[in-house]
Order: C-alpha cells, then structure tokens, then sequence
C-alpha cells in the first residue's frame, strides 16, 4: 500500500520533536491527523501551539482530553514515593496513555497507525516489528518506551529514529513550523516548576514527617524532611559530615528512616524484576543482554534468567545505585544496534 492511502495518527505536543515528525510523515505522502492530548490542566498552555503546528501542516487536529485517567498516573507517582520507591511516570503514560489510550483513538479514526516524536525505531526482526535504540544513541528513548504492548509496535512509526536533535530543529525551520528554537523541558510535566518534593507533600501530607538518618549499623547521623526527598544513589544534599562521600543506600517506609553509607554499599549485582513486558517470547533458559537500570545509563552485560514473578538480573560487574521503582530495560545487541526484548519493574536488590 502506498503512503498516500495510509491514514496516521500523530501526536502533536507543540514541540520540534513531534512537530517535524509529522512534517516527515506528511513529505512522505501519509495521510496525517494530529491530536493533541490535554493530560492535566497545567499543560494546557501547549494547545495553542499544536494548534498552530497543525495549521502551518495543513492537518487537521483533535483534542483530546485524557485528564481522568492520567490521575491513575500522577496516583502512582505519589503512591510509589510513599512506598519508598522511585516512580517513572514517563513510562507510565506511554504505556496507558500514549500508546494505549492514543492508539484507540487512532483505531476509531480508522488510521493504520500511531506516530510520535520519540526518538527509537521499529523495525523488523525475523519478520516481526521490534523496538530498537535511536540512531542517534544520545537522545535514544527506547528505554521509556519499552512497557509499550507487544501488539501495539506494528502499528508505531517513530519517524525522529534515524534524526537528531539538532536535525530536527533544521527540519522545523526548513518547513517554517514555529518550532525551531523552542526549549526543551526535562521536567515531569504534571509537577509545577520541578518542585515535586512540595507536590507530593500537597498530594500525600504524610510523606513530610520527620524521620532518622542512619548508617547501616543504625547509628542515627542526622534527621529528615521526609523519605521522599531523598533517592538511591543520592550524595549531595544530605547535610551529613562523614569525613568520605556518603550516598543514600536504603529507604524504609515503614521506619521513616534513611539509610547512608559509602560508595561500596551502593553497588549491587543482582536485582528481580517484576511485572516484565516481554517484546518477544520469552526465553525459556538463561541468557546474556545488555541491561539498562535507569533512563541515562549505557547498559551493563547481565544473564538474566526468568523464574517465579519475574526475571532475575545478574549483572557481570557491580553496578551503581539500582533503584526500586525504576526500570530495568533488556536490549539485545545487534550489529551496533540494540534491540528492546523486554522491561521490568526494578522490585527488589542484591550485593
């Protein structure tokens, strides 16, 4: 089928990313159809601008508001920090909402597919779609797009996967979108000006309790504002004088407590995974892949092997601040190019 009778669904934030995405789509003869998602109120402001977007496409848009749902997502974030876990509300919306909720739309449209400016690529592995690493490995997403359902990856173009940052801005330029020279946030979308230390306390007040600071004898160093200001791995901040650098190696909900020690008790080896979506059919014996523990991480070599809940990880050199909550992320390696197999909920660690 030629693009030209190919209907796409792309999701259009009002930034460089998805706005030169949808150019490509639209350069390569797709039929395409923005929609705008309204995920709380505070990101609002961005409606005008897809707005703009799309006219200067000559697309039209959607509106659509997914702000009842997205409150599952910002329920998580807050529930998982009073577990004593950190979240990755990223992933989340992907998954439920960009490419759970999105792809119904885009199905009750009659679009063949869902596009995105996310930068990774779908390709085809022993006949199957398979999610791979960008090209442009600095600004690879693939690590949050990996709780994407199995099914749902033939149906995805990432048209930014072969692009980089940089290109896209020409592209924008090029076709006079608006979108060039638009900044790019690191914030968590829902959480004003990054402060999510005082969300959460809005949201859970329980959280700021005051509670010990601990080394793993239990001797009490110092006292906290509260677990949730602190995160595995963590050394600055900690207003705790030790003479050598001390990192936050455990948190306990359930005694308030915040555990530090030196950099030798926050390297582990071994972690479970949990909840694991699988991108393939899952191994039935043990097997080597490059794990990825958090979003900016290169990847460690691991053998990974599958058994009660989950998958156990057991990486081939220790690895640094492994975190409850986060995202262990399995890639196969393939002639340079990395390839998503599966993900899971980081549950529990081990030295």
């Amino acid at each position: 089928m030629s693009p030209s009778r190919i209907k796409v669904v792309v999701a259009l934030s009002g930034g460089v990313d998805s706005s030169a995405a949808a150019a490509l789509l639209l350069e390569a003869g797709y039929e395409c159809i923005g929609v705008f998602l309204i995920t709380s109120e505070r990101g609002r402001h961005a409606e005008e601008e897809a707005r703009e977007v799309a006219r200067r496409l000559g697309i039209d848009l959607h509106i659509l508001d997914v702000r009842a749902q997205f409150e599952q997502i910002v329920d998580y974030f807050c529930d998982e920090y009073s577990r004593g876990r950190t979240p990755n509300p990223c992933v989340v919306c992907n998954r439920l909402i960009k490419f759970g909720r999105l792809w119904e739309f885009a199905r009750e449209t009659g679009a063949q597919f869902l596009a995105t400016g996310h930068y990774a690529t779908i390709a085809r592995h022993n006949g199957e779609p398979a999610l791979y690493e960008s090209a442009n490995t600095a600004k690879d997403q693939s690590y949050v797009l990996s709780m994407i359902e199995r099914q749902v990856l033939g149906h995805v173009l990432f048209p930014m996967g072969e692009y980089s940052k940089s290109q896209a801005r020409q592209i924008a330029r090029r076709l006079g979108l608006g979108t060039h020279d638009k900044e790019e946030s690191q914030e968590i979308c829902f959480v004003p000006d990054d402060a999510y230390a005082a969300f959460l306390e809005e949201r859970r007040p329980s959280l700021s309790r005051k509670g010990p600071i601990t080394d793993s004898s239990g001797r009490v160093l110092g006292t906290h504002g509260g677990i949730h200001r602190y995160t595995i791995g963590q050394r600055r901040g900690l207003r705790v004088a030790m003479g050598q650098p001390y990192y936050v190696t455990r948190l306990d909900p359930l005694t308030n407590t915040v555990e530090l020690g030196p950099k030798g008790e926050v390297m582990h080896r071994t972690l479970t995974a949990t909840g694991v979506n699988w991108l393939v059919d899952p191994p039935s014996s043990p097997w080597t892949a490059t794990v990825k523990v958090r979003y900016n991480s290169p990847g460690k070599a691991a053998t990974l092997t599958l058994g009660g809940d989950g998958v156990r990880v057991e990486f081939h050199g220790p690895v640094m601040a492994i975190t409850s909550g986060q995202l262990a992320v399995f890639y196969a390696d393939e002639n340079g190019r990395r390839r998503v197999v599966g993900a899971g909920w980081i549950d529990r660690v081990a030295h």
